[in-house]
C-alpha cells in the first residue's frame, strides 16, 4: 500500500501516517474533513498542504479500510 505523498516514519509523529515532509497526519486531515471543514479551509489553515495531499490522505484511508477484517455480530 505505497502512497507517494504519505510517509510512515517511527521518528515522526510516533509513526502515524503523515503527509510527506510534514508532521500533518492523515488522521488530522480525516478528522477535520469529517467535522465539516472543506479542502479550501484546510489549504488555508495549513499552507504547506496541496489539494493532491488531501486527496492522497483520503486514498490512503480508503486503502487502509479495504484491508480491514470485519467480524459478523451474533
Amino acid at each position: 500500500m505505497a502512497h507517494a505523498r504519505i510517509s510512515v516514519d517511527p521518528a515522526v509523529m510516533m509513526g502515524k501516517p503523515c503527509i510527506k515532509g510534514t508532521r500533518i497526519t492523515v488522521e488530522l486531515i480525516l478528522r477535520k474533513l469529517g467535522a465539516g471543514r472543506s479542502f479550501a479551509d484546510l489549504l488555508e489553515a495549513y499552507p504547506r498542504l496541496t489539494e493532491e495531499d488531501l486527496r492522497a490522505a483520503l486514498a490512503f484511508a480508503a486503502d487502509y479500510m479495504q484491508h480491514e477484517t470485519v467480524l459478523a455480530a451474533e
